[in-house]
């Protein structure tokens, strides 16, 4: 089963929060006999959606073919303004461009969901993602991971705590167990 990591953030600096959490994210993954896919929108280079550009940019092609090849999918953003980043909107944006495809958008995709803030309010950036996410006719996992950043590490500033590492093994358990049904 492929799953595809989506980074919904252009934070990358590898001793980021962020990136912690999604190397964690990727080889809990590959821990469960699956197949990782990571999609760094930092690197993506996707530009913002215009729907009447005359040409589609050739990073949009390659991204809604990544979105669409894989099984199931697990979204990650850090809680903006009390949502999630608009480079992660933007991007979700531009699966318009799916529309007429025979599957269209990410129909019958299973997504699982989970944000980061400094506060209690990382479940707003989880309902955002759940609204694009059913907008985009996929599935949204009934259990997801609003992380605290403050409680997200150990005391020595880098290991994710049990807690939270204990979250996301329930998270991607779930999430395999449910795309292989949908497979059935």
């Amino acid at each position: 089963m492929k799953v595809l990591v989506l980074h919904g953030s252009l934070e990358n600096r590898p001793e980021s929060a962020e990136m912690r959490v999604i190397s964690h994210l990727v080889q809990a993954v590959q821990q469960k006999g699956l197949t990782a896919v990571r999609l760094e929108l930092s690197e993506a280079q996707i530009p913002l959606f215009n729907p009447t550009s005359p040409a589609v940019p050739e990073a949009v092609i390659s991204m809604c073919q990544t979105l669409k090849a894989a099984d199931v999918h697990i979204w990650f953003t850090p809680l903006y303004h009390g949502s999630m980043t608009g480079a992660l909107k933007n991007a979700l944006d531009w699966v318009e461009l799916t529309s007429a495809d025979p599957s269209p958008y990410l129909t019958g995709k299973i997504v699982a969901l989970t944000c980061l803030s400094d506060g209690l309010h990382a479940l707003q950036g989880i309902n955002a993602m759940d609204a694009v996410a059913k907008s985009l006719r996929a599935w949204v996992l009934p259990f997801s991971v609003p992380v605290i950043k403050p409680s997200l590490f150990e005391t020595d500033g880098t290991t994710i705590t049990d807690y939270y590492k204990s979250k996301f093994d329930q998270l991607i358990s779930m999430l395999a167990a449910s795309g292989k049904l949908l497979q059935a």
